[in-house]
């Protein structure tokens, strides 16, 4: 069991850190163009902004299962590190249980937020307003595997480098 989480996890973080990575470039791209049309031809784009900002809750959600893999996101840092034996376990179980159920709430309201949202258009283009938001449900359901995969193998790599 823990395998197959360990194979699912690696293939969903790489993933998302390739899709996270990928946004940062496209919104960074999106920015020159509008920075371009408007002020070297004169003609402001009216889709740009708007794109950016949905693509960047994207992005924001799909770098938090980075995050959360590797052990980047704050916690009780101090009780952790003073912790040893069953205290710690302890610890990471409380840690784990608050990740777990405040994805689950996020999911639960965002999904209710896709719902209620799906007949809007955004301003500038022909696309629900349910595709930006589903960015929350679906992040928070990665960062539920993530979470469970942190918990079972921990990648504290920002605990471990911290002074």
């Amino acid at each position: 069991m823990k395998n197959l989480i360990r194979r699912i996890d690696h293939w969903v973080t790489a993933t998302c850190y390739a899709l996270a990575s990928g946004l940062l470039a496209f919104i960074a791209c999106l920015g020159l163009w509008q920075v371009v049309a408007r002020f070297i031809f004169s003609q402001p784009s009216t889709w740009t902004e708007e794109s950016m900002r949905r693509l960047l809750i994207w992005m924001v959600m799909l770098g938090m299962v980075v995050a959360v893999r590797k052990g980047a996101l704050v916690s009780v840092d101090v009780m952790e590190r003073l912790s040893r034996g069953t205290w710690k376990r302890i610890v990471r179980g409380v840690i784990t249980s608050v990740h777990l159920i405040f994805f689950m709430v996020v999911v639960w309201y965002g999904f209710d937020l896709v719902w209620r949202v799906r007949f809007q258009t955004f301003a500038s283009m022909e696309l629900s307003m349910g595709w930006a938001y589903a960015a929350l449900p679906v992040g928070s359901l990665l960062a539920i595997v993530a979470t469970i995969a942190h918990h079972f193998d921990p990648q504290n790599n920002e605990l471990a480098s911290a002074q």
